[in-house]
């Protein structure tokens, strides 16, 4: 009988596990398209008026300097679109788990615009960074961006070249 409650007991503990694995999948697929999305609308068709709904509304962008809040998330990004034309932003690859995600993008533009302060160079940007985001009930809660600010900077002359 001991073994049968015991049988019975890990036979219901896998079940949960399943389940809520299960049910991290489903949301993590929801956040997933949500987010690819945000994203192509923002930045590719330069529609930033996503981003009034994207976010929560204490969202903070991990950054320096820190950004907090729904509409100053918006204004930072508003600066890629602002800042450059021909504006690809590519997610090469995305995966979640649950209410967390990473993705793997690659940023190009013609920075023709001001960018953050920085008056147009009419030159052409390549980079690639990495995200990790947080989810709240379907918005972005936060995230952390991360590229090479040197390869970006250098792709805009502001720097030397490396040799």
């Amino acid at each position: 009988m001991k073994k049968l409650i015991l049988s019975l007991c890990a036979a219901v503990g896998l079940f949960s596990c399943t389940s809520e694995a299960e049910q991290n999948a489903i949301v993590g697929k929801a956040n997933v398209a949500y987010y690819g999305r945000v994203w192509e609308v923002a930045i590719n068709e330069g529609r930033t008026n996503i981003l009034d709904s994207a976010y929560v509304e204490d969202a903070v962008l991990h950054t320096v300097p820190e950004v907090k809040g729904k509409a100053n998330c918006k204004a930072y990004y508003e600066n890629f679109v602002t800042g450059f034309t021909e504006r690809q932003f590519i997610v090469k690859e995305i995966f979640a788990d649950g209410d967390k995600l990473v993705k793997y993008w690659q940023f190009k533009g013609k920075h023709t615009g001001n960018f953050f302060g920085i008056p147009a160079t009419g030159k052409s940007v390549d980079v690639i960074g990495c995200t990790i985001v947080k989810m709240k009930d379907g918005k972005i809660a936060e995230e952390q961006d991360f590229m090479d600010n040197m390869v970006l900077m250098t792709q805009l002359g502001l720097l030397p070249a490396s040799k």
